[in-house]
This record gives C-alpha cells, structure tokens and sequence, in this order.
C-alpha cells in the first residue's frame, strides 16, 4: 500500500506526515531523535491493511520545519495534538521510538480522552541525563558528511536494515548526501531530559500501554523494572537479538506485536 503526504501547521510551524490510510483503529508513529517518519515504512506498510497509519516527521526532522524555535517537549506533545485533529484520528494509539516514546508518553499522560492506547519502543520516563546532549552533539559531529553516496552512509551508520534505514533520511545536494536535520536543533531538544525525570508523568498515563525493548538498548533492566513497578498493568516484552532501532531490525516481529495489542484494545 501507498502512503499520502499531509502537511499540518500547526504555531507557523511546518509538520509532513505520511498517512498510509487503512481502515480501522488509528496509529500514530513518532520516530525518535535525528530520525524521520521513513524509518517505518516497513512496518506501516504491514500495519495499515487493518489501521489507518499516520507516520510523523517531528518538527526538526526529515520534510518537517527544519529550524523551530521551540524545541521543548510541550512544543513536541502540542505537535501530536494537532496531527490528531486535523487529520481527524478519532482515539489513535501512539507508538513511539526511543525520543518519539517520550513524546508519546507526555502526550498520553497530558491529553488522557485523546489516546486508546500506548505502545513505547526502546523508551521510557528516562532522565535526568547531564551528559545526553553533548553525547548526542558529540555522535552527530562524527558525521563524515556530507557522505558520497547513499550506500556509504548506510554503511557507515551500521549496515543492514538500520544503516539502510538511517540514510533513507538523507537528502541529495551540492553534491553530497546530508542529514535533513540541524545538528543544534538536535541537542537543544534534549535540554529537558538532561535535567530532570519524567517519572510523574508516566504515572499519570492511563491508557493501555504496552513496552517493547531490544535485547542490547539503551533501556537498563533497572530502569524496566522501576516502569512496571510504577505502573504494574503494563505489557512488557523484550525482542532477541536487537538493538536499539528494532523498529527497522525486525520490523515484522514489533509488527506482529502491535497488532496482537491493537486486537486486544478491540
């Protein structure tokens, strides 16, 4: 199935989104930091022969505004709102992907009436987290851009259906391969999360929520373990021989996994 551009606007600010239609229970996908809505096309593609599938480029990222001023996560949150209704998502469930989790969870926690359900990815309340920006800023400054090709960058940003994944978001100019995202864009959404927790905003979470997380992510065991203890009606589930972008290393299996947690909403 095909996918179709919307453009929400929502404070001036410029937001692309891929709706791959489908009847059904509405999805929204939210991709984590220096990502973009493409890094789901696999599994959306699987998902909206039985949902309609709406795949976010957050501002920042990919088609999306590429210089917001507001990068705070309230700018992120009001984003989502305003997907959801002007694209008329009656009660989507938000999946969300490490940052795009986080995003997911504050608005699930924020806007309890506007969400069925919540579904986080290699995400969690997380926080706080000092070093985080300037680890990121320090990741994103590694870059050997702009790249030559495509395959180079795939190659470079792990291989295989990740690195493959990752450079489906860059974009061809002067020459070159770049990333559509800018680098201090990128840091400066992190601010909050470097200094403090969102652990009271989970607890406030209502809907169903189901966890999923990689086998080697950035999730520890302790930090699972304090979710669910805060919030002990959570599904959790852990895939084998994953990392932290499982969403593009076994897509079919977090597939399989939506689905079964969208018929138990049913």
């Amino acid at each position: 199935m095909a996918w179709s551009e919307h453009v929400v606007v929502r404070d001036g600010v410029r937001l692309v989104c891929r709706d791959w239609g489908g009847p059904g229970q509405p999805v929204v996908l939210l991709h984590g930091l220096a990502g973009h809505a493409g890094e789901w096309d696999v599994l959306a593609d699987g998902l909206s022969s039985g949902h309609r599938v709406v795949a976010v480029d957050q501002r920042g990222h990919g088609a999306s505004e590429r210089h917001p001023r507001d990068v705070s996560r309230a700018a992120y949150v009001a984003d989502v709102v305003a997907v959801v209704d002007q694209l008329a998502l009656r009660r989507p469930v938000l999946v969300g992907q490490s940052l795009g989790g986080h995003t997911a969870m504050l608005t699930a926690a924020a806007h309890p009436g506007l969400v069925r359900g919540l579904v986080l990815v290699e995400s969690g309340p997380g926080g706080p987290n000092p070093n985080g920006p300037a680890d990121i800023g320090g990741w994103l400054d590694s870059w050997p851009t702009p790249f030559p090709s495509r395959e180079a960058a795939a190659a470079f940003l792990g291989g295989g259906p990740v690195g493959a994944g990752w450079a489906a978001g860059l974009e061809e100019r002067d020459g070159g391969w770049w990333p559509r995202f800018d680098r201090d864009v990128m840091v400066r959404s992190l601010a909050e999360n470097a200094h403090r927790s969102f652990r009271q905003e989970w607890e406030q979470v209502a809907c169903p929520t189901l966890v999923v997380l990689a086998q080697s992510g950035f999730i520890s065991a302790r930090e699972a373990d304090e979710m669910l203890r805060q919030r002990p009606l959570t599904m959790a589930m852990s895939i084998p021989g994953t990392g932290h972008d499982l969403h593009m290393e076994r897509p079919g299996i977090l597939c399989a996994a939506l689905s079964d947690f969208l018929q138990g909403l049913a």
